[in-house]
């Protein structure tokens, strides 16, 4: 360890063999290890192995300098493997110090370690392929004013140093970044089915018997339709209600244009209906509390926002007092991105664990399978929701 470089975590487990045997490696990065390791767990298991002696983690160190730089170090070889390399851009409570000061990492500085990562890895490794959960800067994919793309300008560094055999994300704001790339695989894969089991599994039937199915805004109009779809069952009455979202374009408050107004657009009548209301992710909630506030006028009963990245940037409290006045029934999320630990434990807050479906994505990919059935079969719902109700008429 150089001078004045402050060890960060050395992410080594002495009791855990790797399979030597195969030439797949994940290197997890600490902003993604709590599901690095569910992914490293159920990729183990599908080769029949004993996922508490094998694994195909590569140990790492992820080091900071005093000032402020880092520095990451792969501890095994990997030359000839094909890495599958995790992070998670928005993981907020990795903490370095620099000069002296805590400071929690950014995406910034979590996208910059990526980098080091894969110039870590040299033209030693077969290939790489890096799994971004949460895609960074994915929310600046267009130009209003003298600005950068960032994300588009950072897949294409990726595609123009030709390092990077795929870039695998979730639900990214907008896929059309997509177009940055021409010689590096992009995977978008959405959760859908992971979330909508749970949901399924956790509600009464009484409350799955008439449902309205309500975007929380125009770009969110092609999601509500596929969660439409997605009940699509005799035993469901079904409606379909969005909400366009006016903004005061000559004014910025924290980063955002406020919105002056949401109007309503679908059935008036909504009494005793279950609203589900989907997005891909919550900031700070500001305008889904306007939704709900919206559809309590119109007789809605219970309330579930799903959504796939829950980042609380401005924290819970406004949700709980929301849950506590019987305004918000539940929020469903994923485990894609980082939740601190407190709010798991929030009644309300229901985070689906996707670790099953990072690890068949790997496992399709590394074996040249086909990732048709991730990507477009979206039947499973609609399987769960017939079978709950059949058991539920006996």
């Amino acid at each position: 360890m150089g001078e004045g470089e402050v060890k960060m975590e050395e992410k080594k487990d002495q009791k855990k063999e790797l399979i030597k045997d195969s030439k797949l490696r994940l290197i997890v990065f600490e902003s993604a290890k709590e599901l690095g390791d569910r992914v490293d767990y159920h990729l183990v298991k599908k080769y029949n192995l004993d996922p508490n002696k094998y694994t195909f983690k590569v140990p790492i160190k992820e080091n900071f300098f005093a000032d402020g730089h880092s520095k990451v170090e792969i501890q095994e070889s990997i030359r000839g493997k094909n890495v599958f390399m995790m992070t998670d851009v928005g993981n907020y409570s990795i903490e370095y110090k620099n000069h002296g000061y805590t400071n929690h990492a950014s995406p910034n500085d979590l996208y910059i370690q990526l980098l080091d990562g894969i110039g870590a890895c040299g033209s030693h490794a077969d290939c790489i392929n890096v799994i971004e959960t949460i895609l960074y800067a994915g929310r600046q994919h267009r130009k209003n004013t003298r600005e950068n793309l960032a994300c588009a300008m950072y897949l294409h560094y990726l595609d123009i140093k030709k390092c990077v055999k795929s870039v695998i994300t979730f639900d990214a704001h907008d896929p059309g970044v997509e177009q940055a790339l021409h010689d590096t695989e992009f995977a978008n894969f959405f959760p859908t089915n992971e979330i909508l089991a749970d949901y399924i599994n956790d509600t009464p039937i009484e409350q799955l018997k008439n449902i309205v199915f309500v975007a929380p805004d125009n770009g969110a109009t092609g999601r509500r339709n596929v969660y439409l779809n997605s009940f699509n069952t005799q035993n469901i009455h079904r409606e379909a209600g969005s909400f366009v979202k006016q903004r005061d374009y000559n004014v910025l408050v924290d980063g955002k244009n406020p919105v002056i107004s949401h109007d309503y657009s679908g059935t008036g009548d909504l009494e005793g209906y279950t609203a589900i209301v989907p997005d891909d992710m919550i900031s700070s909630g500001g305008s889904m509390f306007e939704v709900i506030e919206e559809l309590k006028k119109r007789g809605v009963k219970h309330i579930y926002l799903v959504v796939t990245f829950a980042l609380y940037v401005d924290g819970i409290k406004k949700f709980e007092e929301y849950y506590n006045k019987g305004m918000l029934d539940g929020v469903y999320t994923t485990n894609l991105s980082y939740i601190p630990e407190e709010y798991k434990n929030a009644p309300w807050l229901h985070v689906c664990d996707c670790s099953k479906l990072v690890a068949k994505i790997i496992y399709n990919m590394y074996n040249d399978l086909s990732m048709s059935p991730i990507l477009t079969d979206k039947s499973a719902p609609i399987k769960l929701l017939e079978k709950k109700i059949s058991e539920g008429k006996k």
